[in-house]
């Protein structure tokens, strides 16, 4: 089968980790993702300690993530497939995360229901999904489509999980952040890692974590889209 051109680089996980994952540490929309899902899993202090299984489709960002978490365990698999998880995993997770992913996924709702058997019944899980318009870098990394709060409430009723909530948060801060990027177009494509040797750059992204403290609680005008689900007790594994 022929792959239409560029398709195969935007899905080239191994280098865009390997492209990216510096400038991703400093990037502001990275935080304030991650400080959004600490606060919607609700684990009340219970983090320290906890048993962590990364799922990647990269090896080379397992190779990445391993070092930054020592103590977790990780697999290489591509949940578009439904291969059953390893024993040890089958109905295991009690929380659970899907971060930036779906948009990547030609198939959004086959890759999120293949993730259920990996999940106790009851397991809440937290997703987070890009909203607004995409911009070059978007394209570049494979993002095929964006998502209102709407869309991933239906998307995780059909894969098999019952919805609590799904909104958008990040107005109006977060919402300026990604039109800046919209704006900068195909040259944030080529800067790569070289961002996070830029002072400027670096001022900038510092004045934008400083402002997401003060985005406005989740709602349907930011976009950054959230949702939180739970594996129902009767759902089935694959």
């Amino acid at each position: 089968m022929e792959v239409p051109g560029g398709a195969a680089q935007r899905d080239d996980w191994d280098q865009h980790w390997d492209n990216y994952a510096a400038a991703a540490e400093q990037n502001p929309a990275q935080r304030y993702r991650r400080k959004l899902v600490f606060d919607l899993l609700e684990l009340d202090g219970g983090s320290p300690g906890a048993e962590l299984l990364g799922i990647e489709v990269s090896p080379a960002g397992i190779e990445i993530s391993q070092r930054k978490a020592p103590s977790a365990s990780f697999i290489v698999r591509d949940l578009m497939d439904p291969e059953p998880p390893p024993g040890d995993y089958r109905d295991w997770a009690t929380h659970a995360v899907c971060s930036e992913v779906l948009e990547h996924v030609d198939d959004p709702t086959r890759v999120i229901a293949n993730s259920l058997p990996y999940m106790q019944p009851g397991c809440r899980l937290v997703v987070t999904v890009p909203a607004g318009p995409m911009s070059a870098f978007d394209r570049h990394i494979g993002h095929r489509r964006h998502f209102s709060p709407t869309d991933l409430r239906n998307l995780l009723r059909e894969a098999g999980f019952e919805v609590e909530m799904s909104g958008g948060a990040g107005f109006p801060f977060f919402n300026l952040y990604r039109l800046a990027v919209v704006l900068g177009g195909r040259r944030l494509v080529s800067v790569g890692d070289e961002v996070s040797e830029s002072p400027s750059a670096n001022a900038a992204m510092a004045t934008f974590r400083a402002l997401f403290k003060l985005n406005l609680p989740i709602m349907r005008g930011g976009w950054q889209t959230v949702a939180v689900a739970r594996r129902a007790a009767a759902a089935g594994g694959g």
